[in-house]
């Protein structure tokens, strides 16, 4: 009588001859602290939709598993301290080399994250959705001033905190110039703040370009949620 084990591996021996190799796509990505950017090793479940005919179980920072006969699959991610994450991946979005690209974030649970925001924690990101630039340029539209007014006070109200802006932008284009407008732009911020008071060695820069997109989806929509400003607090 041949063992649980012998049989799951010939199954998969089986499905993996049912489907050339090169046309097979693969699921990948990493997982990080959605507050400091660093890796965290989590558990990671996934099975195939709709039905869940085919499951699997994955540790690590990171994850990689084929994506069979095109279905759709659903990836529960969970670690220690962490919100539960949950996600629908489509082999649709797969890229040029056969690959659903998915980076998974992990945020506090929304207690914790709640009294993060009381607090000012330490490594929590704030993201300026109300930071408004024209078009390709770093000049700061006025309708931005409100909230750009509320960090100035965040800032004065707390003596020890030092904050650092983090500016992306989107995808496309010149990899090098989308690099320079985002150093442009959260250098204009800086400004702002320092025009408000604020001592410049609270305030620190950091720009990325389009190497730590939010998503890859090639929409409007998506290009539109890259590109942004995010205030990190470094100390308090």
């Amino acid at each position: 009588m041949r063992s649980i084990a012998t049989f799951l591996l010939m199954t998969a021996a089986g499905i993996a001859a049912a489907q050339p190799a090169d046309t097979l796509i693969h699921a990948t990505g990493m997982i990080f602290n959605a507050a400091t950017k660093e890796p965290v090793v989590a558990k990671i479940s996934y099975q195939s939709l709709p039905y869940g005919n085919r499951i699997g179980f994955l540790n690590g920072s990171s994850f990689t598993f084929p994506m069979y006969d095109n279905e759709k699959y659903a990836v529960v991610i969970e670690a220690p301290g962490f919100a539960v994450a949950k996600y629908m991946l489509d082999p649709a979005v797969a890229n040029g080399e056969r690959k659903v690209v998915q980076n998974i974030e992990l945020a506090l649970p929304s207690a914790a994250a709640h009294n993060a925001e009381t607090v000012h924690t330490v490594g929590k990101v704030m993201r300026l959705d109300n930071l408004i630039f024209g078009i390709g340029n770093a000049k700061i539209t006025a309708d931005s001033y409100p909230e750009l007014d509320e960090v100035a006070v965040m800032l004065h109200n707390n003596p020890k905190m030092v904050i650092q802006l983090e500016g992306h932008t989107d995808v496309k284009g010149d990899p090098k110039l989308n690099m320079k407008l985002s150093q442009d732009r959260v250098t204009a911020v800086k400004s702002y703040l320092i025009g408000k008071g604020v001592h410049k060695g609270k305030i620190k820069t950091k720009a990325y370009g389009g190497t730590r997109p939010v998503t890859r989806e090639n929409t409007e929509d998506a290009h539109k949620l890259n590109r942004r400003v995010e205030v990190r607090i470094l100390e308090n």
